[in-house]
């Protein structure tokens, strides 16, 4: 057989005849596929997510050179919505200042012209005692004296109590009488107070000189007390025994001297008035820094 036969007979025989059906298959699935592939929608972040899994597990990890300049996100928001706008809050220290100089030396000037008035009125009182008890201080039974803010009408032990006794001798007690008319005429707390000497005493009605004092001083009150003209809150005991001689007791004359009973009448409006201003002071300005001194002391 000549070689043209063989060529032409061979093309005639050309490809298995499943080829063509299987082309077409082919070309069909691809056409699919891509028409898939138009429909899908990639989510982006799945997608990056995936992408870093993948790494992770297969341990795959770019090196970033250090020269290179760090890449971030925009440091502006994407999204904004505007928010109700808020003061910010600020702490501020005030003090505010007050001068309390003038109402200080105000009450200082007040407390000086009281204690003026004080002093002046102390020593007119104390000169009605000296006249109304004339005759009791010349004979020596009793001594009138004014301590700035305060009379002191001092009952020596001569004629007014037995010795080592607290009961009142009775030629004593209507000298006690001028003494309570005198009281009745002035104003303030009255004290009295019993003395006695340094030496010991203790007998079957008084342990101590403390007692003897304090007895004396009772016996007197008890005599003033008793027209019941006088408010009794008005009086103050005190008994002293011999922690407060007036000489030392050194000598018969001296402890005659230090046996006595003192009626001391106190005088204390300065005082009074002083601590009200500053309370009203107080009252107005919250705090006055102040310190008050007894002025009767």
């Amino acid at each position: 057989m000549s070689e043209t036969a063989r060529r032409t007979k061979r093309d005639a025989e050309g490809l298995p005849a499943y080829m063509a059906t299987f082309a077409d298959l082919m070309s069909l699935l691809m056409c699919f596929f891509v028409l898939l592939l138009s429909f899908a929608e990639i989510d982006a972040l799945k997608y990056k997510m995936v992408i870093k899994s993948l790494e992770n597990a297969f341990g795959v990890q770019r090196e970033v050179p250090s020269s290179e300049i760090p890449e971030g996100t925009s440091i502006i928001a994407q999204e904004f919505s505007p928010g109700e706008p808020k003061p910010t809050p600020l702490k501020v220290v005030r003090q505010d200042t007050m001068d309390n100089s003038r109402q200080e030396l105000k009450v200082t000037a007040d407390a000086e012209q009281l204690a003026q008035q004080q002093v002046q009125q102390v020593a007119e009182e104390t000169q009605q005692f000296r006249q109304a008890l004339q005759n009791e201080i010349e004979e020596g039974l009793i001594v009138v004296e004014s301590q700035f803010s305060r009379i002191v009408i001092r009952i020596r032990e001569k004629g007014s109590f037995p010795s080592g006794d607290a009961r009142l001798n009775r030629d004593f007690i209507p000298i006690l009488g001028k003494i309570h008319d005198v009281l009745l005429e002035t104003d303030g707390r009255i004290a009295v107070a019993g003395h006695t000497d340094n030496v010991p005493i203790n007998t079957a009605r008084y342990r101590s000189n403390w007692e003897l004092s304090t007895s004396r001083a009772t016996s007197v009150v008890h005599e003033l007390l008793a027209p019941e003209q006088m408010d009794a809150e008005r009086f103050v005991l005190e008994g002293y025994a011999d922690t407060r001689p007036l000489v030392p007791n050194d000598s018969p004359a001296n402890r005659a001297k230090n046996r006595r009973v003192e009626i001391i009448v106190l005088k204390s409006p300065v005082e009074d008035e002083l601590v009200r201003s500053i309370d009203e002071l107080k009252r107005e300005h919250d705090a006055v820094d102040s310190v008050i001194t007894p002025l009767y002391e």
